[in-house]
């Protein structure tokens, strides 16, 4: 599929958080939340129908993203694949324990939690059924090997159930459906969400050209960073021409290689979901985990590569875009110590990363082919989807 004819004319979009001062994040997120970057510099000039691809519209980029911000799909069912590949290493289920380690302290302890639980897509392959009736009613189903995890939002009633445990877990929407609603991105349109999140000039947008996805005749959106040292290469949105929902999303690393993630829809209907598919009643025998009440909404950073800036209370977020950095101290010398928001990971972490010094002193580089984490022996922790250079850098300038 040959890529559309389009110039790199732009116009200049707002950017509301110019400037390479710290500011206040609320949250450290997993590194899936990268993928909140957003489109900047809007491609001008129409984008022409490949041969041998779907022959839609003319449409430039500006026009595509207001088409994906104006959809309004209320109902829909297919199966998501969803792929991630952040080349952590491969020792007896790191990946995994690594993200269940990071979600820890903020779920409940059920394994039915959907916090916890839904960590594992951050590593390997994952089949999701997912289906939506209106605002009120959608559920997530993640299929494993011989059992079954499902995430079900149903009027006032959220319910997480694994079936390999058969453990049940229970909120409200009054109090935590909007929350669970945003756990996990599950779908494409989820992470483009995330990739369109906020508008700055540090990124070109373009139309690529179109494509035919699970049955469906689309247009497919290029985004790429213009700063150096990220570890970004480009995110690809493939949108549904008729509806403006986005069916696949790839993000790929500078470095090149597999996606490290790449979620599409394999099969996707737009007609209303039975009414059964949302029912839920607890198994007999089931053990059922009540949501603890929240006093506080999670906040979330905004902008660009500040998405990967949540989690953590008190962390800052220097530099913009793509090449931002969250940075907080973990109060400890040696690193992160056991008990910490790290866990006992600190020193198992530091013999898997590569030693480094500078001005700040010295500490360990833990990476990955996408998000890239400096500990520095005095405690202070600096990450971002950005090269080693750049987090050095940035803990010289701390002092």
């Amino acid at each position: 599929m040959a890529p559309y004819d389009s110039d790199e004319t732009a116009v200049a979009a707002r950017d509301e958080h110019s400037g390479s001062g710290r500011r206040k994040a609320a949250r450290y997120a997993v590194p899936v939340a990268v993928v909140g970057v957003a489109a900047a510099t809007i491609g001008l000039v129409p984008a022409l129908a490949d041969s041998g691809d779907p022959n839609l519209p003319k449409i430039t980029a500006q026009q595509l993203i207001e088409k994906i911000a104006k959809s309004d799909v209320q109902q829909l069912s297919g199966t998501v694949k969803i792929n991630t590949d952040l080349g952590l290493p491969n020792l007896g289920g790191l990946e995994n324990s690594i993200a269940s380690r990071v979600a820890k302290g903020s779920g409940d302890g059920s394994s039915a939690d959907p916090q916890s639980k839904f960590t594992e897509l951050l590593s390997g392959t994952h089949t999701l059924r997912v289906a939506a009736d209106g605002p009120d009613r959608q559920k997530v189903s993640l299929l494993e090997q011989g059992a079954e995890y499902s995430l079900i939002h149903d009027g006032k009633d959220v319910w997480g159930y694994d079936s390999k445990s058969n453990e049940v877990y229970h909120g409200t929407a009054a109090d935590s459906g909007k929350h669970h609603r945003a756990e996990p991105p599950a779908t494409p349109k989820d992470f483009a969400d995330k990739a369109l999140k906020s508008v700055d000039d540090t990124t070109s947008v373009t139309v690529d050209g179109t494509e035919r996805i699970a049955g469906r005749d689309a247009y497919r959106l290029l985004i790429r960073p213009k700063q150096s040292g990220t570890t970004v290469g480009a995110i690809s949105i493939v949108v549904d021409a008729k509806t403006g929902l986005p069916l696949k999303f790839t993000l790929t690393p500078k470095s090149g290689g597999a996606a490290v993630v790449d979620a599409g829809f394999t099969q996707v209907s737009f007609a209303e979901p039975a009414s059964s598919t949302f029912d839920f009643t607890p198994p007999e025998g089931a053990k059922v985990t009540q949501e603890k009440q929240r006093t506080q909404a999670p906040r979330h950073a905004r902008g660009s590569g500040r998405e990967l800036a949540e989690g953590a209370p008190g962390a800052d977020v220097l530099g913009k875009g793509w090449t931002s950095i969250a940075t907080f101290d973990t109060g400890a010398k040696g690193g992160l110590p056991a008990g910490s928001r790290g866990g006992d990971l600190g020193g198992f972490l530091g013999s898997l990363g590569d030693p480094v010094s500078g001005k700040f002193g010295k500490g360990t580089v833990l990476t990955t082919r996408l998000v890239n984490a400096l500990i520095t022996d005095d405690g202070k922790v600096y990450a971002g989807a950005v090269t080693k250079g750049a987090l050095v850098k940035a803990a010289d300038a701390g002092k």
